[in-house]
């Protein structure tokens, strides 16, 4: 048995065109979404993936705009222009580009932007009401994984789902995010013993910590679904997740791949996210 695949990149497209209508409508009314990024200091990666949320604003017809601040900026200067963003009422979606340099608290930034603009589900108003299971900004990652999962229209209920990693951007909420959707879940991560015997009971196995190819086919129930969140960038420059895709492929029944996987579609709902705000914003 070869898995199918779950192709991020397909799953992102067929979306982003029905957003892409979305918005055309909302301009109709006056209502143009707006997402702020805010980008401290010069981190390759995190430029690369600017780029991504940037070219997917504008392919939705989203307003982007990109705040260049150097590494040196005080907190109190990041702070300020939380504060003006706030208080700016064009501006739908506020992103704070992580991780922040030493000097500056992550914690007080995201608890700095208000819960109506916070598009990336990081702030502990929308994280606490994503686990009551109340109307919320679901954060971009776990989000994007669970629509991958319901996009195969394998019924997630009753369903064994382990999480590898417990991560409050993605492991925790995750695990969540399938518990209100009546799975049963289970949570691994470095501290737990015996791994491969939990992990070989999924019939979701989600793999969320950032170490190339750690887990193989011996980890891997026959039939399971796989969802691998890991980017790794190997000494070759190739990109490859936490999973070994080519020997996992050959013993799970559906697969995401790396990169083409999660990643776009972690970007797809930030999108979903900052259309949801101006929404909201044009029904007050």
């Amino acid at each position: 048995m070869t898995a199918h695949i779950i192709s991020g990149k397909e799953l992102a497209k067929n979306k982003r065109e029905a957003m892409k209508q979305e918005v055309g409508q909302l301009k109709k009314t006056a209502i143009s979404p707006k997402l702020v990024v805010v980008l401290v200091g010069d981190n390759p990666a995190s430029i690369s993936y600017i780029k991504g949320k940037q070219k997917g604003c504008e392919e939705v017809g989203i307003e982007s705009q990109l705040i260049k601040l150097e590494a040196t900026a005080s907190e109190e200067e990041l702070l300020s222009i939380i504060d003006q963003l706030n208080e700016d009422d064009t501006v739908d979606g506020i992103l704070v580009q992580l991780p922040l340099p030493d000097h500056i608290s992550e914690q007080k930034v995201i608890h700095r932007i208000v819960v109506e603009k916070d598009v990336d589900g990081f702030h502990p108003m929308n994280v606490g009401k994503m686990l009551l299971g109340e109307e919320c900004f679901i954060s971009c990652t776990p989000f994007g994984i669970l629509e991958m999962v319901k996009s195969i229209n394998v019924p997630i209920e009753g369903k064994h789902v382990v999480v590898i990693g417990r991560s409050n951007i993605v492991g925790k909420p995750v695990g969540q995010l399938f518990l209100n959707e009546n799975a049963t879940v289970t949570y691994t991560h470095s501290r737990t013993k015996d791994r491969a015997s939990i992990t070989k009971q999924a019939d979701i196995l989600i793999v969320a910590v950032g170490k190339p190819n750690l887990i193989g086919p011996d980890e891997v129930k026959e039939g399971a679904i796989v969802i691998d969140v890991g980017v790794n960038r190997l000494e070759t420059g190739k990109l490859c997740g936490d999973v070994r895709f080519d020997e996992v492929k050959e013993k799970a029944s559906y697969i995401t791949p790396v990169p083409g996987g999660v990643g776009p579609m972690t970007i797809t709902m930030l999108l979903h996210n900052t259309i949801l705000s101006a929404k909201r914003r044009g029904a007050k």
